[in-house]
């Protein structure tokens, strides 16, 4: 039994949003193609935050990009985004819906980020979606979205650690590469984990 789970695909992180990710709207028609593929179940994650949360950088009077200690735990601060009921919190109105099983929701709780489709940043609160998928017999993950090195990258070492059998879509996946170099340290990080890496063409659900 396998899944696939469609990471943030969210009008804030596509080309005009607060937090656009280079080339992320390519992503919208590979994953139009993916849904098409006989999953045994389709999920996707929102990024979905209060307008006071701890990670924008504005509410700290910083600038996007700055680290900072919150409650003893760093944080990255990132622009104002996917606030909860606005236009970029939502998905673009060109990405096929009608597949997902159900939606996810991370980075409710405006005190702690999350990164992962399956926890907070400190792995004190869950999203759920573990059990979800273990009562749907899910065996394998399939991990599409963005970005690479942040939440692509927490979801499926969460997956691994959890029990399931890994596998990142490089090409149905973008970085926000912070930093040139993070893309490659995330694969890497991934690969060294356990966690495989393939291309969309190489997706077996026999």
């Amino acid at each position: 039994m396998h899944a696939l789970i469609i990471v943030d695909i969210q009008n804030d992180f596509l080309p005009g949003g607060t937090l656009a990710v280079i080339k992320g709207d390519q992503l919208i028609p590979i994953i139009n193609k993916l849904v098409q593929l006989p999953f045994n179940v389709i999920v996707a994650t929102k990024d979905w935050h209060s307008a006071d949360h701890t990670s924008f950088a504005s509410n700290h009077h910083k600038a996007p990009g700055e680290r900072v200690k919150v409650h003893d735990i760093d944080q990255i601060l990132w622009p104002v985004h996917c606030v909860q009921g606005t236009t970029g919190s939502c998905f673009p109105a060109n990405l096929v819906t009608e597949k997902f099983s159900r939606i996810f929701y991370k980075g409710t709780d405006k005190n702690i980020d999350s990164y992962s489709a399956f926890f907070d940043n400190e792995h004190s609160k869950s999203t759920e979606l573990d059990v979800f998928l273990k009562e749907k017999g899910i065996k394998k993950v399939y991990i599409a979205g963005l970005t690479t090195d942040y939440c692509v990258k927490f979801s499926a070492l969460d997956a691994k650690k959890l029990g399931f059998d890994v596998f990142v879509l490089t090409d149905a996946c973008r970085p926000v590469n912070l930093a040139d170099e993070d893309e490659l340290v995330a694969l890497q990080e991934m690969q060294n984990a356990g966690i495989h890496l393939i291309k969309i063409q190489d997706i077996d659900l026999a």
